[in-house]
Formats: structure tokens, sequence, C-alpha cells
């Protein structure tokens, strides 16, 4: 079903419920993988923020791509997402827990979609799309590890993935707003005297925030 289709009150609803159910479950693991205890709670401003923000990945998957298999792609990498932004600004690291699983789901879906709609084309170049962007991310974490991990690397292969499905548009666009978001968050720590110009900040969130105002703002028409 088209996303023209689904009136807005019900997207919202789908949105809300998923973020409820999902919200709380997603904001633990966040917290025991940043911790490394897998016991460990999330408090009552995590959960509601998490709750939040799954609902608002979920809604945008709804908006941007409708009732189709390829919308289970678009929401897990956005739910991963949110998981992945939480660990790295804790602990400046981004685990294969979330990232490898999100790889899987992804691409299955992405064949899915291509099974039932035809969307060969649009499966090739997201694979494409996500292996030129790991291998560019790999070559550049080599050459300046202390700029890039490859934590990040593996996350930039997920995201060339799913913005490559959409189109190479979206992919250019994603990394673009990524760069100037993580560059307009450096230029603001420094200048509130909450970071140094050497200072390692976590890449992962902006390549994250750049990716969803990439689908957000673009507009993307998605593969029929």
């Amino acid at each position: 079903m088209p996303a023209a289709d689904l009136p807005l009150g019900t997207i919202a609803a789908l949105a809300l419920a998923g973020g409820l159910a999902l919200g709380p479950w997603l904001a633990r693991v966040s917290v025991r993988l940043a911790r490394r205890d897998d016991t460990a709670p999330a408090g009552p401003l995590r959960t509601a923020l998490t709750v939040a923000l799954v609902a608002l990945a979920l809604a945008g998957a709804l908006l941007a791509a409708g009732v189709r298999p390829g919308t289970v792609a678009l929401a897990w990498a956005g739910g991963a997402g949110v998981v992945l932004a939480q660990v790295d600004l804790a602990v400046h690291r981004l685990p294969d827990r979330v990232t490898v699983p999100a790889y899987a789901a992804v691409a299955t879906a992405l064949v899915v979609d291509a099974v039932a709609l035809g969307t060969w084309t649009a499966l090739l170049r997201a694979v494409l799309a996500g292996a030129a962007a790991f291998g560019l991310a790999a070559c550049a974490a080599v050459l300046s590890p202390r700029g890039l991990g490859f934590g990040d690397v593996k996350l930039l292969g997920l995201l060339g993935l799913v913005l490559g499905w959409v189109g190479w548009g979206a992919l250019l666009a994603g990394v673009f707003l990524g760069l100037v978001t993580g560059a307009a968050a450096s230029v603001t720590l420094v200048a509130a005297g909450r970071a140094g110009w050497r200072t390692a900040l976590p890449f992962g969130p902006p390549l994250l925030v750049g990716a969803a105002l990439a689908l957000a703002l673009g507009s993307p028409a998605l593969p029929t």
C-alpha cells in the first residue's frame, strides 16, 4: 500500500504503538551494551526518549514507503540507529551485536521486496551502494584510524545499503548531511568549551542524522 493511501492518523497510531512496544526494550539494550552489563536498567528519561525516537523512525518509514517489505528495512535500520547512536554517544562504540543483525534484516527485507514487487534494480543498486560505502570508508579508516573507526565503517555500509535502495542521490545527500552535522556538532562543542579541536567525537550519530535527513527532506521516489 503506497504511503499516500495511509491516513496520517493510522500512521501515527502504528508508530506510537511500535514505539511503546519496542522503545523500553531498546532503551535497556542500549544501556546494557554501553555498560557491558546484561542487568543494567534504563532510566525513565532514556526510556521516554527511546520510545519517542523509535516512534519517529517507524512513522518515517511508513511515510516514506507505505506498507511493503522495504518498509521493514527502513524501520529496522531506524530502530538499530536509535540504539547505536545512544551507545556511541555514551562510550564511542558501535557494537556488532546491533550492526550485524541489522545488515541481515535489511538485506532480507529488500530481497523480499524485490521478489514481491520486482524491485531488482533497486536491490542491485543497494548492494553496490553498500559495498561502495563500506569500501571507501574502510580505506579512510586504514589511512586515518583516529578519524574513523571500523564501527563507523560498518555503519556506513549499512546506511549505504538502505540509502542506495532509495537512490544514488539519497546516498550522496545522506553522507554529505552526515558530514555537515558532524562538523556543526564539533564546532558547537568547541565554542561551548565542551571539547577541543583534537577531541575525539563519536561519528555514528551525525551519520545517522544525515541519513534520516536525506530520507525526510529529499522526498525520494521509492522503487516500484
